[in-house]
């Protein structure tokens, strides 16, 4: 059987990713594949788990180092119980965050050696890495008043402040730099309509599907 898609949402905090997600799976639902739309952290029953204690508390409940221990525990539980097995038994996996969300808050804006993380990619991620990312810019400010307008539980990491978050937004960037053959810059700051026509433009020509 064909190994399935792997496509990763990347982006701060209010960049739409969640909204596109759902538009993008519900898309090539149509075009008659199977899909899974999950998320980081969490995904799976263990992960989410450990996703209501990094995501909840103050600023600094956590320190990045423990934090990104977290995010890899949950992760190797997504990977194991989720994703693994849908990508193969030949479904299309779309995840709101994925490993280049760890490198960019808890390494670049966080603090955390790109040593440590290298590591753990290595050892949990093993071969299993996405084939497109999406990568939603967007300038911090905005992204953060969109965050804080739909103000919930987990907001801990909204919290850190705006140089955090700018930092964030240059990170993502130069991830996207770095790798141009799998990550795809989409504006974020544009109408719902364009960025999801955006999306399906960068999907439909890197991954050959279509309506």
């Amino acid at each position: 059987m064909k190994r399935g898609r792997f496509i990763t949402f990347e982006g701060g905090e209010g960049a739409g990713k969640s909204t596109q997600l759902q538009r993008l799976a519900a898309r090539l639902k149509s075009a008659g594949q199977e899909v899974v739309a999950t998320r980081e952290p969490g995904g799976s029953p263990g992960a989410e788990s450990i996703r209501d204690i990094v995501l909840r508390g103050d600023a600094d409940r956590w320190s990045p180092v423990t934090e990104t221990l977290l995010m890899y525990a949950a992760r190797r539980d997504h990977i194991e119980r989720v994703i693994l097995p849908a990508l193969e038994r030949g479904a299309w996996v779309v995840c709101d965050r994925f490993a280049d969300s760890t490198r960019a808050y808890q390494g670049a804006a966080g603090g955390v050696d790109m040593g440590l993380i290298s590591a753990l990619e290595i050892y949990v991620l093993d071969a299993v890495r996405p084939d497109l990312t999406l990568v939603f810019d967007l300038p911090a400010e905005i992204g953060l008043e969109r965050a804080h307008a739909r103000a919930g539980a987990e907001m801990r990491f909204e919290s850190k402040g705006m140089a955090f978050h700018q930092r964030l937004r240059e990170s993502f960037r130069a991830i996207a730099e770095a790798e141009p053959g799998r990550c795809a810059v989409i504006d974020a700051a544009k109408p719902i309509e364009a960025v999801e026509s955006a999306v399906w433009a960068a999907v439909s020509d890197r991954l050959a599907v279509h309506d």
